[in-house]
């Protein structure tokens, strides 16, 4: 007979009983809703050992059966865009295997890793397999100059993606932040989003709110068209090597050039600590020291 309960961690196990001996084991899952979904099989695998059959009568599953099991699997407790994210990365690895260029290499691998980790844990493969160079990213340093930032909050001719451009720059939020802003997440100077970090307050500076009150309606893009269009717009302007992300960390660089604290950048960017914040702009604002003799 099994019974599950939960510990004081807030983690769920199961307790198994049979002629006298009894196994306990952890179902890894503060999810109350997916240990009972969990809980059958586990029996019948502990019951197996019970009774002296070996685990490795199991199947193994292959990658691709680990990879869709893995995205899902419901208590991974990712942001929506991070399970869009490995999706992307992880359908592309199967198909054209690890892409060149090195940060989305570097950010595959480590979802490649990550999956394979969580199959060894959950025991549905039998041999680690570990891929190297997860941590061979290159960063972007890339920052629109004013020029730059000027053709764009002119010359972008659709009046709503204009809008969407310039709200995204003045407020330094993430594409996936600010692209379905719902009326009630509206308050007095500031928006409440909910993005890579979870939920989080994003400030509105007296340019956001002049663009905010003229918007009607609201945005509602995809990932891919925000993505799409912004490619196509500065090709047609000729700004090179242009991403949207770009306009986030030129508002960063931009506050921290005027001066005010990275602290308050930190903030208003979303990171979860000044250390992210001084990863990303370190780099950056070295060029920006002055001269020096020693």
């Amino acid at each position: 007979m099994a019974s599950v309960y939960c510990k004081e961690t807030g983690i769920y196990y199961i307790s198994v009983m049979f002629q006298n001996k009894r196994i306990t084991r952890s179902l890894r899952t503060r999810s109350y809703k997916v240990a009972r979904k969990l809980t059958s099989h586990v029996e019948k695998q502990i019951l197996a050992e019970l009774v002296g059959v070996k685990k490795a009568d199991k199947k193994t599953l292959s990658f691709p059966q680990l990879v869709r099991r893995y995205l899902e699997y419901p208590d991974h407790a990712w942001a929506d865009s991070t399970r869009e994210r490995n999706r992307c990365l992880l359908k592309n690895y199967l198909s054209d295997g690890l892409p060149e260029n090195p940060t989305t290499k570097a950010m595959t691998i480590r979802v490649v890793n990550s999956c394979n980790n969580w199959g060894i844990k959950y025991e549905l493969i039998d041999k680690r397999v570990r891929l190297e160079g997860g941590s061979r990213w290159v960063p972007r340093n890339r920052i629109l100059n004013n020029n730059e930032l000027k053709l764009l909050f002119n010359e972008v001719k659709n009046e709503d993606f204009n809008a969407f451009v310039r709200f995204a720059f003045y407020t330094g939020a993430r594409s996936g932040e600010i692209r379905h802003i719902q009326a009630d997440n509206i308050k007095d100077k500031y928006l409440l989003v909910t993005g890579k970090t979870g939920e989080r307050i994003v400030k509105i500076s007296t340019q956001a709110g002049i663009v905010l009150k003229n918007q009607n309606p609201l945005w509602a893009y995809t990932k891919n068209y925000v993505s799409h269009k912004f490619k196509k717009e500065v090709r047609r302007l000729g700004i090179k090597d242009a991403r949207f992300h770009d306009l986030r960390r030129t508002f960063g660089y931009n506050l921290i050039k005027q001066g005010i604290s990275i602290y308050k950048v930190s903030k208003l960017l979303g990171h979860k600590s000044v250390t992210t914040t001084e990863r990303h702009y370190a780099p950056l604002l070295t060029t920006e020291i002055e001269d020096f003799v020693l």
